[in-house]
């Protein structure tokens, strides 16, 4: 490998991580935000440490069986569609041999389609629902981030180590809450730019999001509401 390359490799993997570390960082500074704000993670930080060999990296494959394999992390206002995130990718071929590697980068939240706090989050948080035997009490007035199980779409930018950059659209599919029949599969999905192939078939990898101060007015399913499920 010559110098130039292997200096290529060095920064960009340097950028990637200090660009993931920062985000990681920015979740204490979205506590302090509108209700709107969510955190998210993509087969990456503590959704690695459960030893769960396919929780990370987040794997997507075509219909050629070349597949893409990701992680990264980010946060989002689901209001005003702003979004800072990052994150790597490794494009590999259908035989397993890596077709390229690189970073990649959210320049937009396209949409935001939230499935409410997971059940038994907020009984776990502290916070009760419904009657109880000395009368309904009463949601504490903040709450730390929650488990949230939703659909993201972003447009990015795949940055390789060598080559141009290409615009793409990210899926990110986290199946908790209440969770539409057709989004059962946790994990994300790809789709390039131009006539590139469909990347639709989730192979592994788990993502999260985190909803900050979450809104009481979130979909939530109680117990009333879950007993006959």
């Amino acid at each position: 490998m010559s110098s130039r390359r292997a200096f290529s490799i060095r920064a960009t993997t340097t950028v990637a991580t200090s660009g993931l570390a920062l985000i990681l960082f920015a979740f204490a500074a979205a506590a302090q935000s509108s209700n709107s704000n969510y955190t998210f993670l993509i087969a990456s930080g503590l959704l690695c440490e459960s030893g769960d060999s396919g929780a990370c990296p987040a794997v997507v494959k075509s219909a050629n069986d070349d597949s893409y394999e990701m992680s990264g992390a980010g946060m989002f206002d689901a209001q005003n569609k702003s979004v800072t995130a990052a994150g790597t990718y490794t494009h590999k071929s259908a035989n397993g041999n890596v077709l390229e590697t690189g970073v990649w980068l959210a320049s937009e939240l396209v949409s935001f389609d939230s499935y409410g706090i997971a059940p038994g989050v907020l009984r776990q948080q502290g916070a009760t629902l419904g009657p109880q035997p000395f009368g309904a009490k009463r949601l504490p007035m903040s709450f730390g981030p929650m488990p949230t199980g939703g659909l993201a779409v972003f447009l990015i930018r795949l940055m390789p180590i060598s080559g141009a950059s290409r615009t793409a659209v990210l899926q990110v599919n986290c199946a908790l809450g209440k969770v539409p029949a057709e989004r059962q599969t946790e994990g994300v999905r790809l789709s390039l730019e131009g006539n590139g192939p469909e990347f639709s078939e989730e192979v592994a990898g788990r993502v999260m999001f985190l909803s900050v101060r979450p809104d009481i007015n979130t979909p939530v399913k109680t117990p009333q509401q879950g007993a006959g499920l």
